[in-house]
């Protein structure tokens, strides 16, 4: 016996649990021999399968109370519509049917889910001023009441027909049982059937109706799951036009961080050669000739004298070295920000500004993901350097804390100053490289700037699960 995993076992597979009722069930889990006169896995998933189907027929039938609701709810939708127009206190019938329009909608939802399987999604979150929501005159329960009226109009016909046909249906395949006491049936209303031969036409009819009942209810139920789909669901276009621009964003920021890792690349290694880099050579030089001067009179005392001044000379250069290279390696991820976190950090950056900044922050208790850390307190010190480079300030100030955005927390950064203002992204104000590093990590920048009132940067991270250091 292999355990799970083993070689020559395959890979293991989940079995589904959920099916639509338009699905296959495929159970791609290793099969098990079937038990001694028990019936085989295959009959069993066809037997799995109808029951799926008869599920359908429940949903139908029980489409007759929602659709007596819905009518209700649409009657007096129509009659608050009309008492507006006339005295104006039709509002106190309106309102509370648009939201039990909107009530009976998200009922549908999960009624589709649990009966037939299916989830539509749901619309995206409105964002209508509250007045407007407060009287459900928003688009998503303004749908979810054109969703009620044509609800009402077609569920009952649907379940109508279900339950005509379902009754019909049962009354001739039973027929064997109570058709010689009753000397004959009436076939849906109109044919009255007595002899033998039309007992057994009108027989074998209801056992095509039970047994293709399954299958006609699937047809009448995609129209309710189309209609709710339509205006209550998901919408399928904006979903693809949101992963369209998804892609776009996701295809934009991968250019731009490979634009920036790369001219981050090249300063870094400008400034180690124009720095520390010609510290050390010239280091290396005044050690050589501190050795010759010692080996051609090591017994002078004015060579020895030399031999001193170049020492102190290359003493002094590996320490203008050292300082230098703490600069570049600043550019890279300071200290304080490894050791102190985010808050720490960017009060040292207000430190060292030439122009006046206080720090207000209300993170929470502990540390931010280091990623996130990172990116924004380079997005902080690149919004620095702008405000003392181009806005003319005479102070700023950095707040730094969280927000509840769609997705999920946010660290929200806001920059600001009294400078000239008139700053704009791509205009060489040194914000497209701030706008590259916030979008390399799904962030985004947003920037209002009159002329002659200031600049106000705001930055928004996604905050992920904190990694380990």
């Amino acid at each position: 016996m292999q355990a799970p995993g083993a070689p020559g076992s395959g890979p293991a597979r989940m079995p589904r649990l959920v099916s639509g009722p338009g699905d296959t069930v495929e159970d791609d889990a290793p099969a098990l021999p079937a038990p001694p006169g028990g019936p085989p896995a295959r009959t069993e998933r066809r037997t799995a399968r109808l029951l799926d189907h008869w599920w359908t027929v429940c949903y139908l039938v029980t489409s007759l109370f929602t659709a007596v609701a819905a009518l209700a709810l649409t009657g007096l939708a129509i009659g608050g519509f009309f008492g507006v127009l006339g005295a104006g206190v039709g509002v106190l019938v309106l309102v509370p049917a648009i939201w039990g329009a909107y009530g009976l909608s998200v009922l549908e939802r999960h009624r589709i889910a649990a009966f037939l399987g299916l989830d539509i999604g749901e619309r995206a979150p409105s964002t209508a001023p509250g007045w407007r929501r407060a009287l459900g005159l928003d688009e998503r329960r303004l749908r979810a009441l054109g969703w009620v009226g044509l609800h009402g109009l077609w569920g009952l016909v649907a379940a109508g027909l279900t339950l005509t046909l379902l009754v019909q249906g049962v009354l001739l395949a039973t027929l064997p049982l109570w058709g010689p006491v009753a000397g004959g049936v009436t076939v849906l209303g109109a044919l009255r059937v007595e002899s033998f031969l039309g007992m057994t036409l009108a027989w074998l009819v209801g056992i095509v109706l039970v047994l293709g009942m399954p299958w006609v209810a699937r047809g009448l139920a995609s129209v309710d799951v189309v209609l709710a789909r339509w205006l209550v669901g998901e919408d399928a276009q904006a979903q693809l036009r949101r992963m369209s621009e998804r892609v776009d964003t996701l295809t934009t920021s991968r250019e731009d961080t490979l634009d920036s890792v790369e001219a981050e690349r090249r300063r870094i290694e400008r400034d180690l050669h124009d720095g520390p880099q010609q510290r050390l050579v010239s280091v290396a030089m005044t050690l050589g000739l501190a050795r010759d001067a010692l080996d051609r009179n090591p017994d002078d005392r004015e060579a020895a004298r030399q031999v001193r001044e170049l020492l102190d000379e290359a003493h002094a250069s590996s320490k203008e070295a050292i300082t230098e290279m703490r600069q570049v390696a600043r550019g890279i991820v300071p200290p304080i920000l490894t050791d102190r976190g985010l808050d720490a950090a960017v009060s040292a950056l207000a430190a060292r500004s030439p122009v006046p900044v206080t720090v207000s922050s209300r993170l929470p208790a502990g540390r931010l993901d280091p990623t996130t850390e990172a990116i924004a307190y380079f997005s902080v010190s690149e919004a620095l350097t702008n405000v003392a480079k181009h806005a003319r300030a005479t102070r700023a100030g950095v707040e730094l804390g969280t927000a509840r955005g769609l997705t999920g927390d946010l660290l929200a950064i806001t920059v600001t100053d009294d400078g000239a203002g008139g700053a704009i992204v791509g205009g060489g104000s040194g914000l497209t490289g701030l706008r590259q590093r916030v979008g390399a990590v799904d962030g985004e920048l947003h920037v209002h700037s009159p002329v002659g009132t200031g600049t106000t940067v705001a930055i928004t991270l996604p905050l992920r699960t904190r990694g380990p250091r």
